[in-house]
């Protein structure tokens, strides 16, 4: 069985994050505003990133990880652009003096 981690656009702009394993199923629950209070409030929304893990653990972890990530970083991860997520990660106050 395959876990898939996704990454919905809000109305309001915001990301939700979240893992299933029956993305559709999932897909309708949110669109119907069922079983998300922070989605039913903003719909309409749209799916912008889905990803596959082997594992529910795998999955989990990866969207307890980005939750804590800046728009920024959640934006690089969604294009797959590694070396952007290495320089937000190292944060502007390291580098100042």
């Amino acid at each position: 069985m395959e876990f898939v981690l996704y990454i919905l656009e809000c109305a309001d702009g915001s990301f939700y994050i979240g893992h299933t394993d029956d993305l559709d199923r999932r897909m309708e629950q949110h669109d119907q505003g069922r079983g998300c209070a922070y989605t039913a409030t903003r719909r309409p929304l749209k799916l912008v990133h889905a990803q596959g893990f082997e594992t529910r653990y795998e999955a989990l972890t990866m969207e307890r990880k980005l939750k804590g990530w800046s728009r920024a970083k959640k934006l690089a991860y969604m294009a797959d652009d590694w070396e952007v997520i290495r320089t937000l990660s190292k944060g502007k106050h390291k580098h100042q003096r």
